[in-house]
C-alpha cells in the first residue's frame, strides 16, 4: 500500500496480496491515511465489517465490474482530491462521501448494460422504470447494507449529516450513468469558462450545486481513468471489459436479440474501439478536468496520448483498406459511444 496516494497504483497486485479483498484494503487504508475515521467518529470495526459486506456483494466472476474496479476508482478519486487545486477545499463528510460513492458505485453489477436489462425486461429494469437501472440498484444495495448489524458507519452522524451524506452519494453515483456524460462535460466546460472570465484562480464552490458538480465530475473522471493509467494496467482493463462485452453479446445472440455494438466476439476491432473511446469519451472529459484544476493533471493527457498511440498502431482494419488518419479511422457513432460508456459505468471502457 506504499503507493496508495500515487497515480497508477497496481490494484491487481493488491487484489493478489489481500486474497481478493482489494476494496476493503484500499478504502480502509485511505480512511486511515486521511484521518477520517477519527474526524468523523467512525468505528474502525464497523468500517471493516461494512467494507467486507460491500465487497462480498460484488460479483467476483464478472470480469470488469467487480471489486478490483471499485478499488481502482476509489484510489483514483483519493489521488485526485490530494492535488493542490482541490486539497483542503472539501469537508471531511464530502471527502468520505466521495470515497463511499466510489467504493459502492458498481456493487452487485451483473456484467450487463442498462440497455440489456431494459431490453430483456429484467426485474431491475421494472423496479427502476428503465431509468439509471444499475446505478439505482447499486445505491439501494449499498445503503441497505448499512442496516446490517455492525455495519452502520454513519452511527455517530447527526440526522442532518446523514441526510447530506446520502444526498451527495446518490448524486455522485447517479452521475456515473453514461447517458449523462455529455451533461457533465458541458457543466465542466462551463465551470472552466467561468473561472477564466472571472480571472479567479480558485474554483467557485459557494453552494451545494457548485460543489456537487465538481465532485460528480471527479468521480466520473475516476470511473473513466483506465486509459490514463500506465499501459500495462490499461491493457489488463481492456481485456476485462472486452470479455464482459463479449459475454453480453453471447447472451444477446442466444436470446435472439440484436448484438450490441462492440459485443460481438466474432466481429470486433478492440484496438479501434479503444481509440474511439479515448477520442470521443475519455479525452474530452480529462481535457476539461485538466483545465479546471490546471496544472495538476497535465500528465494525464500525456499518458492518454501515449496509450492512444499504442492502440492506434495496432488497429486491424477488417475491410483490408488502408488505415487512415486519426480523424477518419476511428469514427465512432454516438450509439457506440453511449454503449461504451454506459457499460463502463465504472470506469468504462471500449
Amino acid at each position: 500500500m506504499s503507493k496508495i496516494s500515487s497515480w497508477g497504483m497496481d490494484v491487481f497486485r493488491i487484489a493478489e496480496y489481500t486474497n481478493h479483498r482489494p476494496l476493503t484494503a484500499v478504502v480502509y487504508t485511505i480512511m486511515q491515511e486521511r484521518g477520517l475515521t477519527k474526524a468523523l467518529r467512525i468505528s474502525c470495526h464497523s468500517l471493516v465489517t461494512y467494507l467486507t459486506q460491500l465487497e462480498g456483494h460484488y460479483r467476483r466472476h464478472v470480469p470488469y465490474h467487480n471489486s478490483i474496479h471499485a478499488a481502482d476508482v476509489t484510489q483514483s478519486a483519493h489521488f485526485m482530491l490530494l492535488q493542490p487545486t482541490l486539497e483542503n477545499i472539501f469537508t471531511d463528510i464530502e471527502t468520505f462521501a466521495v470515497l463511499f460513492a466510489s467504493a459502492m458505485h458498481d456493487v452487485d453489477h451483473p456484467g450487463l448494460s442498462n440497455q440489456y436489462l431494459v431490453n430483456t425486461g429484467s426485474e431491475l429494469a421494472l423496479m427502476y422504470n428503465d431509468e439509471s437501472v444499475l446505478e439505482n440498484h447499486h445505491l439501494a444495495v449499498a445503503f441497505k447494507l448499512l442496516q446490517t448489524e455492525g455495519c452502520d458507519v454513519l452511527r455517530e452522524f447527526s440526522p442532518k449529516q446523514r441526510q447530506l451524506f446520502r444526498r451527495m452519494v446518490i448524486d455522485m453515483v447517479l452521475a456515473t450513468d453514461m447517458t449523462k456524460h455529455l451533461d457533465h462535460l458541458a457543466h465542466l466546460k462551463t465551470m472552466v469558462e467561468t473561472r477564466k472570465i472571472s480571472g479567479n484562480c480558485e474554483i467557485s464552490m459557494e453552494n451545494y450545486s457548485e460543489r456537487i458538480q465538481v465532485l460528480q465530475c471527479l468521480v466520473h473522471c475516476s470511473d473513466l481513468s483506465n486509459p490514463a493509467k500506465p499501459l500495462e494496467l490499461y491493457r489488463q482493463w481492456t481485456e476485462r471489459i472486452t470479455e464482459e462485452f463479449f459475454r453480453q453479446g453471447d447472451l444477446e445472440r442466444e436470446n435472439g436479440l440484436e448484438v450490441s455494438p462492440m459485443c460481438d466476439r466474432n466481429n470486433s476491432n478492440v484496438e479501434k474501439s479503444q481509440v474511439g473511446f479515448i477520442d470521443y469519451i475519455v479525452q474530452p472529459m480529462w481535457e476539461a478536468w485538466s483545465e479546471l484544476v490546471y496544472p495538476d493533471f497535465q500528465f494525464v493527457l500525456d499518458t492518454l496520448e501515449t496509450n492512444r498511440g499504442w492502440f492506434h498502431d495496432r488497429i486491424k482494419d477488417n475491410s483490408s483498406t488502408e488505415i487512415r488518419s486519426k480523424d477518419s479511422d476511428v469514427k465512432m457513432t454516438s450509439s457506440h459511444a453511449a454503449l461504451t460508456s454506459s457499460q463502463a459505468s465504472s470506469n468504462g471502457r471500449l
